[in-house]
């Protein structure tokens, strides 16, 4: 036991600190299976006081701290590498009362966000950030993070729905950040500069969410389409369409096959095609909304823009046909090393950059089997890299660092993001340069200095000082 471990076991008692084995290697990582865990302990705090006095204990005690939540981010934010303190929120986990007419909820950071779900939907409301992980995944994580998801195409990211934050920093202060106004315009928003910011600058202890209406229906259709090209002609169409678009997701058939091999599913279709669309949309029972969506979905197959395609006739058949979706990181992940790429591109220059994509940088990937989905509606893609069966993890790394400048280079020329929604952590601190420039990073450098000047809050994620 660390000197550090036995310093906090003494002063806030084994109900809060454990340095069980199994503990540490569990509450160490995140998604990112690239990293050993090395905490020294992790700590279960209760209570924002809680958190405040144990950040303010290893501030004077100089004790390195890494935030963890769900630890579902795939960028190695929460990863405790270096024998630093896990603060884990997961015993945080209280949901207030709904407020039916402000339409918001107060929670803890440690709430689970399909808890949060669960929570709105007797009201008619929902929290609407949304994600394959929900069922895992953790409040404060995902404002630290920004999340995305399945439906930023409809509602926006994670900011958009969080109205008011408290914050611990590291020297053991509180901030209450906004409250539950939906208004306030007195000058720098400090609640912004820390939804985003991967738990650099404070931890998230408790949020005031905003929620929105339950749409009236939902209906979920799966396409089946020739090329990439033919999604991007069908997501142009949609989005011309008289309804409104919830999801709009697309993967491949290496996706699509994997999924239903891994999981033991069907794919909905008896013959293969390049790519597929997961299509919801909202349908209002009054002014015609089915009628113009039955319209729209005849003059898609009049005009070819769509080889087949199937509508969930239930709730059930409709999530599954969402588990053909959500389903493919995991089922990746269960099939071996994958090394994964999350970026995002200006919608209008996602087809030129995906003809140039597939053109120059297919070819060097040397015979990697190679998967591609995501978020077409906000630009964002998911390229995952399989490691061969009969490659080595350290050849295969090594041979993803020479190909992933090039990728970079790429998403550089179209102004795209090197990260979409799973942040830098310390997988893609070498890429930051790709997306912001020097003098930013400058910047960035600046607030930690401000807000951690000692550097032990989540030290070295996203950029080294």
């Amino acid at each position: 036991m660390s000197t550090s471990s036995q310093r906090l076991l003494q002063e806030f008692g084994a109900e809060c600190i454990s340095t069980d084995p199994e503990i540490l290697k569990t509450y160490g990582r995140d998604w990112t299976k690239v990293y050993t865990p090395a905490p020294s302990c992790v700590a279960f705090p209760k209570s924002t006081e809680e958190v405040a006095r144990i950040l303010r204990f290893c501030a004077d005690s100089k004790i390195a701290v890494v935030p963890s939540g769900g630890r579902t981010g795939l960028a190695g934010g929460a990863v405790a590498a270096n024998g630093e303190v896990v603060l884990s929120l997961t015993h945080m986990n209280h949901l207030g009362i709904v407020d039916a007419l402000a339409h918001t909820l107060s929670v803890q950071a440690g709430a689970v966000t399909q808890a949060v779900h669960d929570h709105c939907q007797t009201h008619g409301l929902t929290w609407p950030v949304d994600f394959a992980s929900k069922g895992s995944s953790q409040v404060g994580g995902n404002i630290a993070t920004n999340a995305g998801g399945v439906r930023v195409i409809r509602y926006g990211l994670t900011r958009n729905w969080v109205l008011g934050l408290k914050v611990a920093l590291m020297n053991g202060l509180v901030l209450e950040l906004n409250g539950a106004l939906e208004k306030n315009n007195t000058g720098l928003d400090l609640r912004q500069v820390f939804i985003g910011t991967e738990g650099t600058l404070g931890v998230i202890c408790e949020a005031t969410l905003k929620l929105a209406k339950q749409p009236e229906s939902v209906s979920v259709y799966f396409f089946a389409l020739p090329s990439i090209q033919g999604v991007l002609k069908l997501f142009e169409n949609a989005r011309q369409a008289p309804f409104e678009i919830s999801a709009f997701e697309c993967l491949s058939q290496a996706c699509l096959k994997n999924v239903c091999e891994m999981r033991g599913l069907y794919s909905p279709f008896k013959t293969e095609s390049p790519y597929y669309v997961l299509l919801e949309v909202e349908t209002p029972h009054h002014g015609g909304g089915a009628e113009n969506l039955q319209a729209w979905l005849e003059n898609a197959f009049a005009q070819d823009l769509v080889l087949d395609g199937v509508l969930a006739q239930s709730p059930r058949e409709a999530r599954d046909l969402w588990i053909l979706r959500e389903g493919i990181s995991e089922s990746l992940s269960a099939r071996g090393q994958v090394h994964k790429h999350d970026i995002a591109l200006p919608i209008s220059a996602l087809e030129a950059f995906l003809e140039e994509w597939q053109a120059e940088f297919e070819k060097t990937y040397r015979g990697f089997k190679v998967f591609v989905f995501g978020h077409i509606g906000d630009g964002n893609l998911h390229i995952n890299i399989m490691k061969p069966d009969d490659m080595g993890q350290d050849q295969f790394l090594a041979e993803c660092a020479v190909i992933d400048p090039e990728l970079f280079t790429l998403v550089q020329k179209y102004r795209g993001s090197v990260s979409a929604e799973h942040g830098i952590g310390l997988l893609k601190k070498n890429a930051l340069h790709f997306t912001r420039s020097a003098a930013e990073i400058a910047l960035l450098r600046g607030l930690k200095s401000v807000f951690d000047p000692q550097n032990l809050l989540n030290p070295g994620k996203i950029f080294d000082l």
